[in-house]
This record gives structure tokens, C-alpha cells and sequence, in this order.
């Protein structure tokens, strides 16, 4: 189960139709820096951006794990969008991306960062939970899914 402050409502995109990579990372931001404040989405998303320029952070089967470290957060903060087409992501897979769970981390988080994704990676293995996460039509089913 995570915690609320990782991930909450607020903090959930249900049902988006957004068509690319790009506005999806940006949406991803501004729902990171949305109940923060000493975030800016424009910063957030940079940081998203920088991290993909790395390597795509999509899973495969859909999913993608955008993360990035900000100076600005002292705790993991988590966002996660659900939509109803999926977008090209670079994924290993090549198949378009229609969920993303985005993690900003403190510069200095690289245990709980790394457990945090490996878990994240770990619960979207499960097709059971991809399938509920896609068939989900509020923010609070997904969140429930999601702490499962």
C-alpha cells in the first residue's frame, strides 16, 4: 500500500485522451507539481524529459515508469495517468503506452528510489492489475487498484 503522500486522487488522470509522448509527460507534470509548492511543472517536466532522453522508461505491456530526481522534493512523489488510446512511447515492446505512474525523488533517494520502482515494475507485471488499472473510470478505483 502506498502512502498518501505518494500518490493521491489529486494526484490521478483517469480516461485522458492525449495523443503523444510529449503531452503526456507534460500532464504527468502538472499533476506532480499541482499540490506541491516548490514545484513548477516546467521544471518537473524538464526533469521527466532529461530522464527519457536516457532511455525510455516504458515498460512494456503498455506501461511506463517516467522518474526523475528534483531538488525540490524532500519525500517520493508519485502521479499516474490512465488513457483511453495509447501513445508511442519508444517502448522495449514497441506497443503504445496507455498507463503511466510518474516518480519525482529527492537527489539523494537511490535506495527507496530504486525499491519504489522495482515494486511499481513488479505490481504492473500482473495482468490482472493492468486490465483492472484499464477498465478503471474514477481516480479512486485506480488508486484502490493501485494499492493493492
Amino acid at each position: 500500500m502506498f502512502s498518501p503522500d505518494l500518490i493521491s486522487e489529486a494526484r490521478i488522470g483517469c480516461g485522458l485522451g492525449i495523443m503523444s509522448k510529449k503531452r503526456l509527460l507534460e500532464t504527468l507534470a502538472e499533476l506532480l507539481a499541482s499540490d506541491h509548492p516548490r514545484l513548477h511543472t516546467e521544471v518537473v517536466f524538464e526533469r521527466l524529459l532529461e530522464r527519457e532522453r536516457l532511455g525510455s522508461t516504458g515498460l512494456g505491456h503498455g506501461i511506463a515508469l517516467p522518474h526523475a530526481r528534483v531538488k525540490e522534493v524532500t519525500n517520493v512523489l508519485g502521479a499516474f495517468v490512465q488513457l483511453t488510446c495509447g501513445v508511442d512511447y519508444d517502448a522495449a515492446d514497441g506497443e503504445p503506452v496507455d498507463l503511466a505512474f510518474a516518480l519525482l525523488v529527492p537527489e539523494a533517494a537511490n535506495e527507496e528510489h530504486l525499491r519504489l520502482l522495482a515494486h511499481l515494475a513488479s505490481l504492473f507485471s500482473d495482468p490482472s492489475i493492468r486490465t483492472g488499472l484499464r477498465e478503471a473510470d474514477s481516480a479512486a478505483a485506480i488508486l484502490r487498484l493501485l494499492n493493492t
